[in-house]
């Protein structure tokens, strides 16, 4: 006989499959998606479709934690896939295609799929990848026909609560990715977190312009039509595309990162519009010059998402904040976010006090369940029942967070730890500085010493600039804590990981270049 408390369980995990039907029954004339192409799909229309494809699945014989890979620009036949897989209980792992062939390589060896799916932009690389016989179904040509010979498969979802549901690959410490799993039930915990925390609900449409391997599309995408919501795909970041989204619709949330910004800013000038309502404007705030914040906030009129969240977590454990709009003068500290337990601990896992830095460590039901295929690493990183993020962060007395830096990049000069992060604050606030990175330097006297690069708009007034930010840094930072001298590098050479990120490790080989030369 079963346990009553194995009964109990069964009945709280839930599908993700099931509570986009459920959402069909209630909303089925709805529209749930819009295609890059502008192709719109009721509920109804897109349950069809997502049925059809379950059967597909199953003809290639898949059984439920099967793997099944995708390759491709955002477009609706990802989203199909997702809720799909959520039906027969199999994972979605949701390839890079940033990623160099090696790289792709790694992931798909890694999860070793039963069936990939890839789009024409890709072929190339799929054509070299190493497949030992996989499946695959290409999706230009191959999947309408496939789904026009399939009968709706009638069966109950099999996917369900700590079942997994998607793989995102994330940056190594190795060099390699490691393959983060995402649950049904995180998924469900991440947008139920949205919508008490930011009130988004079914009338929202979310702009999916990041790319679906993101986090930040597969997150909103699943959850908005798990809430009865819209997705609108957008095949990168189109500024004109998501100005119109944001003339007709209320929008749930539109993601923005560096990089993009200044020209965004420049279509809106252009095309000045009045948005109908944007629950959520932002990322990394931290990164984004304050001019450009106070630009975007007036243009639409919208509060600038402060965030702090991973791939791993969600958007805990520190999203819960926004900058004002058309201020120059906010704080970035952090507002710990609803629905997480999060501590600061030191090398022994034990709690610091206020203005200590500390790795982060949380508890939350948007967590992640572990890396796949990684019980080294997991076992390393889930410690003590908590998730450690390997973020250095500072609670201060009144409750806020201060991101310090990354646990596995800190500067030691002459004894005391400095954290580039805590630099790069002070030279971006600067109105001429795009980005900064600050590394380590050797130093016979200090053992290391920080060194500065900046990307600026000007760069003909770059010694003027620099002295002003030498003076900045004399006046808000430890003296130890300034850097050693202030370099000007182009941002269109900044070495950066396929998912954006600096890195460090060959700024500093550029930075030793230079001062042997």
């Amino acid at each position: 006989m079963e346990k009553i408390s194995d009964l109990i369980k069964a009945s709280s995990e839930v599908s993700v499959a099931e509570l986009f039907e459920v959402q069909v029954s209630r909303n089925s004339k709805s529209m749930a998606v819009i295609n890059t192409d502008g192709r719109i799909y009721s509920y109804e229309e897109f349950l069809v479709r997502t049925l059809k494809l379950s059967s597909l699945l199953l003809s290639y014989g898949l059984k439920p934690k099967d793997r099944v890979a995708i390759i491709s620009e955002n477009r609706s036949e990802y989203l199909e896939l997702q809720i799909a897989c959520a039906k027969v209980g199999a994972i979605v792992a949701a390839i890079n295609w940033r990623l160099s062939q090696d790289e792709i390589q790694y992931c798909i060896d890694l999860v070793e799929p039963e069936l990939i799916f890839f789009s024409e932009r890709f072929e190339e690389k799929y054509s070299c990848l190493k497949l030992k016989n996989k499946n695959c179904i290409k999706i230009e040509s191959d999947y309408e026909k496939e789904l026009l010979k399939c009968k709706l498969y009638s069966g109950e979802s099999i996917g369900r609560g700590e079942d997994p549901l998607i793989i995102l690959f994330t940056s190594g410490t190795t060099g390699y990715p490691k393959g983060a799993v995402i649950s049904h039930r995180a998924v469900i915990a991440r947008i139920m977190y949205c919508c008490m925390e930011y009130g988004i609900n079914s009338e929202d449409i979310f702009p999916a312009w990041p790319p679906m391997f993101h986090m930040a599309s597969t997150d909103l995408a699943i959850g908005s039509l798990i809430i009865g919501g819209s997705v609108a795909f957008i095949d990168g970041f189109k500024s004109l595309k998501i100005i119109q989204l944001i003339k007709e619709f209320k929008i749930s949330w539109l993601v923005l990162m560096p990089g993009m910004l200044e020209k965004f800013i420049k279509d809106l000038l252009n095309n000045p519009i009045k948005p109908k309502n944007i629950k959520i404007m932002g990322a990394m705030a931290d990164l984004i010059p304050k001019k450009q914040i106070v630009q975007i906030t007036s243009l639409l009129r919208t509060p600038y998402f402060n965030s702090f969240g991973s791939t791993e977590t969600g958007l805990p454990p520190a999203s819960g904040s926004f900058i004002p709009i058309n201020s120059l003068n906010y704080s970035l500290s952090k507002t710990q976010s609803s629905l997480c337990e999060v501590k600061l601990v030191n090398d022994d896992d034990e709690e610091v006090g206020f203005g200590i830095p500390g790795e982060c460590k949380l508890k939350s039901p948007t967590l992640f369940s572990g890396y796949w295929n990684a019980e080294t690493i997991n076992k390393e990183e889930f410690k003590n029942g908590w998730f450690h993020m390997g973020d250095v962060m500072k609670r201060n007395v009144n409750g806020s967070l201060d991101f310090v830096d990354r646990k596995k990049y800190l500067i030691k000069s002459g004894g005391e730890n400095i954290y580039p992060a805590e630099i790069e604050r002070v030279l971006l606030s600067h109105k001429n500085v795009f980005e900064a990175i600050v590394v380590k330097s050797k130093s016979v006297e200090w053992g290391e010493t920080p060194v500065a690069l900046v990307a600026i708009s000007n760069e003909e007034e770059f010694e003027v600039i620099q002295k002003e930010l030498i003076d900045m840094c004399r006046n808000k930072l430890a003296g130890y804590k300034q850097p050693k001298t202030i370099l000007h590098i182009n941002k269109e050479k900044i070495p950066r990981s396929t998912t954006g990120k600096v890195q460090r490790h060959i700024v500093e080989a550029m930075l030793e270049g230079i001062e042997n030369k």
